[in-house]
């Protein structure tokens, strides 16, 4: 029984790691809870003359400019961690580059979907005229407030926009920045009519290695604490969702791109692809727009955090913005394991190593879990001949014997004899679970492992390891680990059952981030040698046999004495 509870729980634990790591996430639920959902919108990608309004035009009106420019020109802005590009054409972003994250070329990754020629600029403006919207987008603003060139912001910063002509079109967009964050307000007047403000590609890390590991960009939506994401296939289906969002926006593995606070507001999607190079074998990618429109009295500026999920820093806006991380249904555990990790990470300097610490600081933690786990099984398998007898004895009574309860009895009066208890082996085991994948969660969503080398030909523990090595060393300590073990050889046909697994977790983790293979096998290795040293505590198991029930009977002896002609030797 001991032996079919532990596979259980083994085969359990694998289908969670590979429903988690290898099967599509399930379609989230539609958003219901205080939403009022308008079905009539279509996404902004599949509305041909909203899409051709939000696009500059080299003739949008005929009206005479009496607020402009004459010349299109770029604004740059630097602060501690950004360098935005506004351009008057239109008053949009053009460029927002992350000074501290890198992209494949090693320079500051921009999440401004260059690739994205046809469509919509970040902070363009939409309204319910076509016309009045490609003139919005299409003018030349004047500006105001501009930084001087090469300057870094000690300060925040503001620019001002505007733009009027002689049809009545009036448009002001004044823009702030803080020098220590990654968030952009926007508050727009727009010839006194409501508006929407629509970001383009939302995530622009276009030259991330997808993998099944990697999150597609989703729409992340945020509702009375509650956030959910929704993939192209359920944005196809629906596009727009009305409610009072915390916060509403698109994310994927380890960017965002989100309106904070938006209040009672409107956001209508839109999904477009990108195809590949030519001759390129990669597939399309995917990328999600948004807009988003408040209610006309409703004056209030628009904040949006386009920046890295990064705990601290979005911690440090609000806590509420760090549940945008994903880290699944053990996040009481993750946070601390983050936190520790950083923080060995500080005086390491080198996540790889702060992971191998990391990850024998946790191991030697439940080192008494797991020795009391090996030591009941080494108990349960002392007795394993005695289990077998008393089950031969009753295999071919059915089970819907009331005959049958007798051997149940028989089996808790044996294990009342030797003390042990039959789920002593795997409790301590499962204890243990919660923390494995916590860890495993951990090491799936930190952007802190973006970019980070360990050493020689891992550049990149978020990335797979290219070699190939860290995934086959973590299933030749698997199986290693497997055959010492106490359970391991106890029956045969479950040990063929369970010398499968080491197979099946070598092919999982080819794929996997460096990172995760990596505490894996830290893990595996912790557990070669706590197995070694509590063999070596307990001594050799005690080897009992029993023989065959017939041998086992009374018989006289001498003047009245009784004498058991068969018994335990």
């Amino acid at each position: 029984m001991e032996k079919r509870v532990l596979l259980a729980i083994f085969l359990s634990f694998l289908v969670l790691y590979v429903y988690q790591s290898l099967v599509v996430k399930p379609t989230p639920k539609p958003v219901t809870a205080k939403t009022t959902t308008t079905t009539t919108a279509a996404p902004l990608a599949t509305q041909p003359a909203a899409a051709a309004a939000l696009q500059p035009a080299e003739n949008p009106t005929t009206a005479t400019p009496l607020v402009g420019d004459t010349r299109e020109q770029d604004i740059r802005i630097e602060t501690r961690d950004v360098i935005a590009v506004f351009t008057n054409r239109g008053a949009r972003l053009k460029s927002w580059r992350l000074k501290h994250y890198l992209d494949p070329h090693r320079e500051p990754l921009d999440l401004v979907v260059s690739e994205a020629a046809t469509e919509p600029l970040p902070l363009s403006l939409q309204v319910d005229d076509d016309a009045i919207t490609r003139t919005l987008n299409s003018a030349l603003y004047t500006v105001a407030g501009a930084p001087a060139s090469g300057t870094v912001a000690s300060s925040p910063v503001d620019l001002r926009f505007e733009y009027r002509d002689s049809s009545g079109v009036h448009a002001v967009k004044e823009f702030h920045i803080e020098p220590a964050n990654y968030i952009v307000r926007l508050h727009a007047v727009v010839s006194a009519q409501p508006y929407s403000v629509v970001w383009g590609p939302a995530v622009g890390d276009a030259g991330a290695e997808l993998s099944r590991f990697t999150q597609r960009p989703e729409a992340l939506l945020s509702i009375g604490g509650k956030a959910q994401r929704l993939s192209p296939s359920d944005l196809a289906k629906q596009a727009t969702y009305e409610a009072g969002f915390d916060y509403a926006g698109v994310d994927d593995q380890y960017f965002m791109t989100t309106a904070l606070k938006p209040g009672s507001a409107r956001f209508t999607y839109g999904v477009f692809s990108i195809p590949p190079p030519a001759g390129s074998k990669d597939a399309p990618r995917e990328y999600v727009s948004y807009s988003v429109r408040r209610a006309a009295n409703d004056d209030r500026p628009f904040e949006f955090f386009a920046g890295p999920k990064d705990f601290d820093v979005l911690a440090s806006i609000d806590r509420e913005y760090v549940r945008a991380i994903n880290f699944g249904m053990f996040a009481f555990l993750v946070v601390p394991l983050l936190r520790s990790l950083k923080w060995i990470n500080g005086f390491v300097g080198n996540y790889g190593w702060s992971i191998v610490l990391l990850t024998v600081i946790v191991n030697a933690i439940m080192f008494p879990l797991r020795h009391k786990s090996v030591v009941s099984m080494r108990k349960m398998q002392e007795i394993q001949p005695e289990v077998k007898a008393i089950q031969d004895r009753y295999a071919k009574i059915k089970a819907t014997d009331p005959a049958k309860q007798k051997m149940n009895q028989e089996l808790m009066a044996l294990y009342k004899e030797r003390g042990v208890n039959p789920a002593s082996g795997c409790v301590p085991m499962l204890l243990t679970f919660p923390v494995l994948l916590a860890f495993y969660s951990l090491l799936q969503t930190a952007i802190e492992l973006r970019g980070a080398p360990f050493f020689g030909w891992i550049h990149d523990l978020s990335l797979h390891d290219p070699w190939y090595i860290i995934p086959i060393l973590t299933g030749a300590s698997q199986l290693w680990q497997q055959l010492i073990t106490p359970a391991a050889g106890a029956d045969p046909a479950q040990r063929r059952t369970m010398m499968i697994m080491p197979a099946v977790f070598t092919f999982m983790f080819l794929w996997a981030p460096a990172g995760v293979g990596l505490y894996w096998l830290v893990s595996n290795l912790w557990g070669i040698g706590q197995q070694y040293l509590t063999n070596y505590l307990i001594g050799p198991p005690v080897v009992r046999t029993v023989r065959p029930a017939a041998e086992r009977r009374i018989k006289k002896v001498g003047s009245g004495k009784t004498e058991a002609a068969g018994g335990e030797s």
